[in-house]
């Protein structure tokens, strides 16, 4: 299996993107960096786009991605809860802001969203994919994809603490989770369902109390000014727990 990060960060310049992982060249998660990051060829052999939850710069990339189906008669299958549809077919695809491609062409729409609910395991494209509640601002899901290798990476979207029941049933190889502020704004944090590199190590601790392992970790959605401050407390957490913890970066490949 082949992760790679398209986008590591919340915030978007000409070197940071908006969060979204691509998995093996063909199923992508969260959708913020997506376009930007691929060619018109790499986006058409996408076979399918998870989302987390509806915020904007998770799904801002699904009307382009969706037209660049639309001119080549082609459809992306896209898969999230139905709060995300209510917010795509409200907001973005709604023959208002932009088509909707759910809808358009009849025959054949570009878009087809297919509803998940939590807990849920599916098969999508020969991976198996779980589906996991975690705690944020509004409704949000992680997703565990396994290849039929068995290797397996979670991403948790974003979430705050309190991952003790999501730990209990997941068990990847590659866990890649949000840190979007420093311990200093760990009140914000908790208030808006985010992880600082203190409420981190806690979840981890508890993710190796349950399994007696840790995964590799990977760390996103990073608020690029604050940045050299996480890094920083996140090189103690990782001393802490004597297990390595990254920053991802744009362009990051991990191969399990």
């Amino acid at each position: 299996m082949n992760v790679q990060i398209l986008g590591a960060h919340n915030c978007e310049s000409q070197s940071t993107r908006l969060t979204c992982l691509l998995v093996d060249g063909i199923l992508a998660i969260d959708a913020g960096g997506l376009t930007s990051s691929l060619s018109f060829s790499e986006q058409l052999n996408l076979k399918a786009i998870l989302l987390t939850h509806h915020h904007y710069d998770h799904i801002r990339d699904i009307p382009v991605v969706a037209m660049n189906f639309f001119l080549q008669g082609k459809t992306i299958p896209i898969y999230s809860t139905l709060t995300v549809y209510d917010a795509l077919t409200a907001f973005l695809l709604n023959n208002q802001l932009y088509p909707d491609f759910l809808t358009r062409p009849p025959e054949k729409p570009a878009v087809k969203f297919n509803v998940l609910k939590p807990y849920q395991a599916v098969k999508i494209e020969g991976y198996e994919v779980l589906v996991m509640p975690v705690n944020h601002a509004v409704p949000t899901v992680g997703y565990q994809v396994t290849a039929p290798d068995g290797k397996s990476v979670f991403f948790t979207g974003d979430t705050g603490p309190g991952l003790a029941d999501c730990w209990q049933r997941i068990a990847p190889q590659l866990l890649v989770t949000e840190v979007k502020a420093p311990d200093r704004d760990q009140a914000g944090a908790r208030e808006n369902g985010h992880l600082t590199p203190g409420f981190l190590e806690q979840e981890l601790s508890s993710f190796r109390s349950i399994h007696g392992y840790l995964p590799a970790v990977l760390t996103v959605h990073m608020t690029p000014h604050q940045e050299k401050e996480i890094a920083a407390e996140l090189e103690g957490v990782a001393q802490s727990l004597g297990h390595p913890i990254k920053l991802a970066y744009e362009g990051m490949q991990i191969q399990l």
